[in-house]
C-alpha cells in the first residue's frame, strides 16, 4: 500500500469512529457544534472575512466563481464546500491548496481527543476541524457553502460574515427543510444575520418574499436580481448592472445557462462585502472558475469507450431544479447533436419530477446504478419514475456500449452521465480524475 493511500486509510479510520458517536452524518442542530467549538478557542470568531452561500442548486458554481475572483484579486482563499465527489479531501481548501491528508488526519484525531466521545455527527467534527484550520492558517478571505438548509447547518455558527448569497431554490431534502418552497426558503434564509447584505439570483416569488421578509426583518440589505442588479446575454458573454456601475463580463467558464445567474449572484455579493476587489479581478475569475462535475467534459478511460468525435459530459444535477436546468441546456447549447443521458438518482430524490423536463429531448435515456455508488436508487425504481421511458443500464459502462452500439454508423452525439453526485463521484474515479 502507497503512503498516500495509507494516509485516506487513516482519514476514513476516524471518520468511522466518529460515525459510531452519532448514527446520522448530519443533523440539523447547533447545540452540539457550539459545545465542541467552545472546547477548541472558537476558532469560527477567528477566520477572515467570511463570504457564505446557501441554496439549493448552484452553491459550488457560486463559490467556485467567489474563489477564482477572489484569487485573481491576489488574494489566498480558503473554501469549505460539500459533498466531495473522490475524496473528503476536496472539501476543505487552504490558502488555495487542498488539504494534505496528513494534515487532515491531524485535526481530526485532535478534535476527536477534545470531543472525548460526546455525541457528534461527522458533518459537525468536519466542520470543526475546517474551522479550526481555517483560523491556524493565514488567508485573507473564506469562502462558506452551507451543507444542508441554512438555518440550522453547521456553517452557521459564523456570527457576522462579509455577505450572504442565496442561489437558486427548489424542492430538495423535504424530509428534512420542509414540503413546500416557502418552507424550505425559510431554513435557506436562516443565514441572514443582522446588519449583513444577502444576494439573490432567479427564484420563485413564493421563496424571493420568504427572502425578503427575513432580509427585512433583520436590517440586511437584499440584493435581488431584477431589482438590484440585472444580467443581459450578449455574443460575447454578458452584461452585469447594479447600483456601484456596469461590467461587461466574459462568458462564465462553468457551462449552463444558470450559470450566469450564478455568476451574477457571485458578482453581487464580491460587491457588497466591502473587500474592495478591482472590477478586473471580476472579469478574470468569472472567465476561469472551475468546479468538477458540473457540465464537465471527461476526456479520460470512459470517454475512450466511445466512438470518435462524440463527447462525454457529466453533471451532478440531481433535484427538480437541477433537472430544469440540464433541460435548458439540451435545448439550447446542445442543440445541435443528438443527446444520450445516462442517470443514476440516490434513494429518496424525486426521480420523476427530475426526469420530466429531460424526457423530451433525450434521444435515448438509461437507468444505472454504480457499484460503490453511496445510497443508489435502483435501476428499476428509475425506470418507472420514467414511465418505462429508461432502459436499463444497469451500470455506466454498459449504458455506453449500448449506446455506441444502437448508433455505430450515424453522426456523433453527446452522452451525459447525470443525477447524483455521488454517481458523480464514481463516475469521475472510472475516467481518471484528477
Amino acid at each position: 500500500m502507497s503512503e498516500e493511500a495509507a494516509r485516506a486509510g487513516r482519514i476514513e479510520e476516524v471518520i468511522e469512529r466518529l460515525h459510531s458517536l452519532y448514527p446520522r452524518f448530519m443533523d440539523l442542530s447547533l447545540d452540539r457544534l457550539h459545545r465542541l467549538l467552545g472546547q477548541l478557542g472558537h476558532p469560527e470568531r477567528n477566520l477572515p472575512p467570511v463570504l457564505h452561500v446557501a441554496g439549493t442548486n448552484g452553491k459550488g458554481s457560486t463559490c467556485a466563481f467567489l474563489r477564482a475572483i477572489g484569487e485573481a484579486a491576489g488574494m489566498h482563499v480558503h473554501v469549505a464546500t460539500s459533498p466531495h465527489l473522490v475524496r473528503f479531501n476536496e472539501r476543505i481548501r487552504l490558502a488555495g491548496t487542498l488539504v494534505e491528508d496528513g494534515a487532515l488526519v491531524a485535526v481530526l484525531e485532535e478534535i476527536e481527543q477534545v470531543n472525548a466521545g460526546a455525541p457528534i455527527t461527522v458533518f459537525e467534527v468536519l466542520m470543526a476541524a475546517t474551522f479550526l484550520m481555517f483560523a491556524r492558517v493565514p488567508a485573507d478571505l473564506v469562502i462558506l457553502e452551507v451543507g444542508l438548509g441554512g438555518r440550522f447547518d453547521a456553517t452557521n455558527v459564523v456570527d457576522r460574515p462579509a455577505a450572504c448569497a442565496i442561489t437558486s431554490i427548489s424542492l430538495d431534502h423535504r424530509e428534512m427543510l420542509g414540503d413546500t418552497l416557502e418552507k424550505i426558503a425559510f431554513e435557506k434564509a436562516g443565514i441572514i444575520k443582522p446588519g449583513v447584505p444577502v444576494a439573490t439570483g432567479l427564484q420563485d416569488q413564493a421563496a424571493l418574499a420568504v427572502i425578503a421578509a427575513r432580509a427585512a426583518e433583520l436590517g440586511a440589505k437584499l440584493l435581488a436580481r431584477g431589482c438590484d442588479w440585472h444580467v443581459v446575454r450578449h455574443a460575447t458573454g454578458f452584461s452585469y448592472r447594479d447600483a456601484q456601475g456596469s461590467l461587461d463580463l466574459p462568458r462564465p467558464a462553468l457551462l449552463g445557462e444558470h450559470q450566469y445567474d450564478n455568476a451574477g449572484i457571485a458578482v453581487a455579493t464580491i460587491r457588497a462585502s466591502g473587500l474592495g476587489i478591482a472590477d478586473a479581478a471580476i472579469v478574470h475569475g468569472i472567465a476561469h472558475a472551475e468546479w468538477p462535475a458540473r457540465m464537465q467534459r471527461l476526456t479520460g478511460r470512459l470517454a475512450a469507450t466511445l466512438p470518435a468525435g462524440w463527447e462525454l459530459w457529466l453533471d451532478g444535477g440531481h433535484n427538480p431544479g437541477g433537472g430544469v436546468a440540464i433541460a435548458g441546456h439540451l435545448a439550447d447549447a446542445w442543440a445541435d447533436r443528438p443527446t444520450h443521458l445516462v442517470v443514476g438518482m440516490k434513494k429518496a430524490k424525486d426521480t420523476a419530477e427530475f426526469l420530466a423536463p429531460l424526457l423530451p429531448l433525450a434521444a435515448s435515456l438509461w437507468a444505472v446504478a454504480e457499484p460503490g455508488q453511496y445510497s443508489a436508487l435502483p435501476v428499476e425504481a428509475i425506470v418507472a419514475a420514467s414511465s418505462g421511458r429508461a432502459r436499463p443500464g444497469p451500470t455506466v459502462q454498459d449504458a455506453l456500449h449500448a449506446i455506441a452500439d444502437a448508433a455505430r454508423g450515424a453522426p456523433p452525439c453527446r452522452v451525459l452521465i447525470c443525477g447524483s453526485l455521488y454517481l458523480a463521484g464514481e463516475i469521475l474515479k472510472a475516467d481518471g480524475w484528477p
